[in-house]
């Protein structure tokens, strides 16, 4: 039986005597990181008097992994998408938290309720729902971009490089909707060999046009330094393009494939109780809704929906629209599937590998 980590002490705008001074929290880098500094880390630090420091990593999954199984931990936090978060709970490599214990909302609704069904689990707590989405430049396209996910591999009509996230996830249920696949039947063909050929053979039809990426932050220097026309990428990120560096770049949201991410706290973690007070402080209502001011990613409590307001909180971008979860944006999207990839991960990816590598 795990043991449960229970989320004890009272937030009272201190820290308390003997409490770790520090935490080290790894993130992701860029706007998703800096979404969290401004909603999460300065208000936690100026609440506690706990000072957050904040590392970036490609996926931070990977050397939360490595740290744990070397038995040299040096992360308390880190923030990982929900699958890595079961792999890891299930392989022990993360601790075990109590949702019951996190704070609950202003009127009183219990933090088991007011997440979001089917975000919290064992060993993680949500901060954000995101999208995979396709995104292009405007300048490309002067008579109109792209409408439905199939426009991404129509390389006729829609002329131009384009970005594709190196990995089987995600880049397969668009290949399977843009020939064709209504969301809804989208893993069940999947789960088919049939259904993973047919996704292949999409993909074909862009291999000798596509430019793939790993991290997060390629896809919109792809289109800035104009090496693609369009990309898949993660929905922040093009939108602080759009926003902060006024670039003239799109969202289209047809064919969006979202999921979620937070916090998990690795085994080991040098400063467990502070840990536990900034996944507390920061997974509460005010800070989550704060985060979707930086970053266009849709806070996982229904209690923070109402409590988001406009971009960086300067009263001129609205940012409810441009969230994955706003109705609108919803018309075509898929939920990933955590068990669908807790089933096929490995081999998916291993074929996506071959893939690559045959001429």
């Amino acid at each position: 039986m795990k043991k449960l980590l229970v989320l004890t002490t009272a937030m009272a705008g201190l820290a308390l005597p003997g409490l770790a001074q520090e935490v080290t929290v790894m993130g992701w880098g860029g706007a998703y990181t800096a979404s969290q500094i401004e909603a999460y880390h300065k208000p936690f630090t100026a609440k506690t008097g706990i000072k957050v420091t904040s590392v970036d990593a490609d996926n931070p999954a990977t050397p939360i992994k490595a740290q744990v199984e070397a038995k040299n931990v040096s992360i308390d936090v880190a923030s990982v998408e929900i699958a890595d978060a079961v792999r890891l709970c299930d392989e022990g490599l993360v601790e075990v938290i109590d949702a019951a214990t996190l704070p609950p909302a202003p009127d009183g609704t219990p933090a088991v309720s007011d997440f979001i069904e089917g975000t919290l689990s064992e060993c993680m707590i949500p901060t954000d729902v995101f999208s995979t989405v396709v995104a292009y430049d405007t300048s490309k396209f002067p008579s109109g971009g792209p409408k439905t996910i199939a426009d991404f591999f129509d390389t006729a009509k829609f002329p131009g490089k384009r970005g594709v996230k190196k990995g089987a996830k995600v880049v397969l249920e668009m290949a399977l909707m843009a020939d064709g696949v209504p969301a809804a039947q989208v893993y069940d063909t999947l789960a088919t060999p049939a259904g993973v050929d047919r996704a292949f053979a999409k993909l074909d039809t862009i291999k000798k046009d596509a430019v793939f990426w790993e991290a997060g932050s390629q896809p919109p220097q792809l289109l800035a330094d104009g090496e693609v026309s369009m990309t898949i990428a993660w929905n922040g990120r093009i939108f602080n393009a759009a926003m902060a560096d006024s670039k003239p770049f799109e969202i289209m949201w047809d064919g969006q494939v979202f999921e979620w991410e937070g916090w998990v706290i690795p085994k080991g973690a040098p400063n467990m109780e502070a840990a536990l007070e900034f996944v507390k402080f920061s997974t509460s209502t005010e800070p989550l809704a704060a985060a979707a001011n930086w970053i266009s990613y849709g806070p996982p409590r229904k209690s923070s929906a109402p409590l988001v307001g406009t971009f960086k909180n300067e009263g001129k971008v609205p940012m409810s629209p441009h969230l994955p979860t706003s109705p609108e944006n919803l018309t075509n999207a898929l939920a990933s599937s955590l068990e669908f990839w807790a089933d096929h991960d490995t081999e998916l990816n291993e074929r996506f590998n071959a893939w690559l590598a045959a001429n």
